[in-house]
């Protein structure tokens, strides 16, 4: 993020500093982002580094009172096939309330535990029936039809569940960044970077992952691949390395044996599906490839050893903190 002065049309310092927000009566820490004209001695923000601040805060706050994120808020709604409308009216709110929390309006606690409740389909199908009066008779059967059809598909959604919690060691939240737990996702990250880098040592892609994440935190207000992280002996790893890797058919891994070493090299055998990803989403991807791509693994090895977020926690192995990433020196957007 670069924001040239309004006075000189130079570029400013960014600046990261610690603060607070109230938010809805609820006092929450939070790094506010600024950009200082050293010459006047002033600070400014934009539009965009006010929103990732308000990100910051929001997320605390939804985490706390369990209150879905934006695209869980509109995936369950897909997963019944309705408009925000009529979600709207079978859960008893404003005509367009539903849709405004997709726009990233933040719920009440009330409604917030609302949504979170008929993500279960069995809870879902109460509240449609409750509705029954509100809904035509064609239109009822249609959205009964369909959640009694996510009743049926309950076990195959158990299975997924199952597999997350095998990659993911952690809930969505502060540990992960509050990224969505998505194994496509994660897949289609590792597969964009492979597809970008070619061929990538393990010990490499473990610290790729963990710039895309921390710089999408620090330009998004959130984490890409819903993986947490920890400092050990080489760096930055994702907690559960070994499973990420084994998890996707298509990564392939390749045990490789030299003189005094041994290392398994990850390859592609699909390409990625980058509908997945937003336009910053593919910004954060391409500039951590374009910067780290082609060092060796022993360069991008030394490299994590100088920010802090390995500093700081390698001695404990600790779990690194998603605020390190205001404080990351090796990439940044250009």
């Amino acid at each position: 993020m670069k924001v040239n002065s309004p006075y000189s049309g130079k570029p400013m310092r960014i600046v990261y500093e610690d603060d607070t927000w109230e938010f809805r009566g609820e006092v929450f820490p939070y790094v506010h982002i600024a950009f200082r004209d050293d010459e006047i001695g002033e600070q400014f923000t934009t539009t965009e580094s006010d929103t990732l601040c308000y990100e910051q805060v929001t997320n605390q706050y939804r985490v706390k009172h369990g209150i879905p994120f934006t695209d869980e808020i509109i995936a369950v709604r897909d997963r019944y096939g309705l408009n925000a409308s009529k979600m709207s009216i079978i859960l008893g709110m404003g005509i367009n309330q539903y849709r405004l929390y997709e726009q990233g309006e933040v719920p009440s606690v009330s409604n917030g535990k609302l949504i979170r409740s008929i993500m279960n389909p069995k809870v879902m199908l109460q509240m449609v029936e409750s509705a029954r009066n509100e809904l035509a008779g064609k239109e009822y059967d249609k959205i009964l039809s369909k959640v009694k059809s996510a009743i049926a598909d309950s076990e195959s959604h158990k299975m997924e569940l199952y597999e997350k919690e095998r990659v993911f060691s952690v809930r969505r939240g502060a540990d992960n960044g509050y990224a969505p737990l998505s194994l496509n996702r994660l897949k289609n990250v590792m597969l964009y970077i492979l597809s970008r880098c070619g061929s990538v040592w393990v010990t490499k892609m473990n610290k790729l992952l963990f710039y895309v994440d921390f710089l999408s935190y620090r330009e998004r207000g959130m984490g890409m691949t819903g993986l947490a992280y920890r400092a050990i002996q080489f760096g930055p790893v994702p907690e559960r390395w070994d499973r990420v890797y084994s998890e996707f058919a298509e990564i392939k891994q390749e045990l490789c044996q030299f003189d005094h070493y041994e290392g398994s090299l990850l390859s592609a055998s699909a390409q990625p599906d980058e509908s997945l990803f937003s336009d910053k989403e593919k910004e954060i991807l391409n500039e951590v490839c374009n910067q780290l791509g082609s060092s060796k693994t022993s360069e991008v090895v030394d490299l994590s050893h100088k920010e802090t977020a390995w500093l700081d926690y390698q001695g404990t192995h600790g779990k690194i903190p998603f605020t390190e990433a205001f404080r990351l020196k090796a990439v940044t957007l250009k």
